[in-house]
């Protein structure tokens, strides 16, 4: 903890010193809210909701875990600079209060989306888009009508890609596939309709003992899938796939981390393909 806290001081030192000297080229205001989100799952919402209004920009790329990520000097300035700071409150994003201390902006509105769940699945998105909407409109009234407009279209779309999805999986008979699933994939894996036995970890917990409690529960389930979490580490379920001569899939959970997958429905409809040509084979 104390190297990360001496790392973090002179990330902040630096972005105050890159703030001074880059002062005199800083564009002019646009007028449009300043937002930085922490994730992707975030941003493609805000950025979908707020239109023209909102100017966003994501912290974390959509490849990483948030539990891992070390913060910039362009990170902090980021923040130095926003209106407002869309984040999860994850036990993985506690890296977050140091950033917003090192922002000092007195201004800045940081916002913590709180809702349980995984986000890749249709209710926790809806139930975000609300919440966004509803923090864009009470900072920018103006537009309120523009983000409550987008936000219902949104939603729109989002029902009815998951209903589309849903339908492919119940028509594929996903319900009688047991499958082993790392434990950041669990919510969306039983939205599905999959019949998870069990779920491990991320690899690095992944210890000889584990992996054969898991190949055990695997062969008594009679799995024929393992699915990993690409951000949590992708090869936590490999050995235990190898184990038991299965099929196994790397699923994402945040928008962007595939090429082609930059909005919710990209990436559900990227996951989803993957696991119907994991079932068929």
């Amino acid at each position: 903890m104390r190297r990360k806290h001496i790392a973090l001081l002179m990330v902040a030192v630096i972005s105050l010193v890159l703030a001074v000297a880059l002062g005199g080229c800083a564009s002019e205001d646009s007028g449009k809210l300043s937002v930085v989100t922490s994730t992707s799952l975030i941003a493609q919402i805000v950025e979908r909701v707020g239109s023209d209004s909102v100017e966003v920009v994501n912290i974390i790329p959509p490849a990483q875990c948030p539990g891992h990520f070390d913060v910039s000097p362009g990170d902090i300035q980021k923040l130095a600079e926003a209106d407002i700071f869309f984040m999860h409150g994850w036990q993985g994003e506690q890296f977050t209060q140091d950033l917003i201390a090192s922002a000092d902006n007195p201004d800045l509105n940081t916002v913590v989306i709180n809702i349980m769940g995984n986000w890749m699945t249709p209710p926790i998105q809806t139930q975000a888009i609300d919440m966004v909407a509803g923090i864009l409109s009470e900072a920018d009234a103006e537009n309120s009508a523009v983000y409550l407009e987008s936000a219902e279209q949104m939603k729109s779309s989002i029902q009815s890609k998951g209903a589309e999805v849903k339908q492919r999986l119940e028509d594929a008979g996903v319900s009688s596939v047991n499958v082993l699933c790392a434990d950041q994939q669990a919510g969306f894996v039983q939205w599905a309709g999959f019949n998870a036995v069990a779920t491990f970890g991320r690899p690095e917990d992944m210890t000889p003992q584990i992996v054969k409690e898991m190949v055990d529960q695997g062969r008594a389930g009679g799995v024929t899938l393992v699915i990993d979490n690409v951000q949590s580490g992708q090869d936590a379920g490999a050995g235990i796939a190898e184990e038991l001569g299965s099929a196994r899939v790397i699923l994402s959970n945040f928008p962007g981390c595939y090429e082609g997958t930059d909005t919710w429905e990209e990436t559900i409809d990227y996951n989803v393909a993957l696991l119907l040509d994991a079932i068929s084979k």
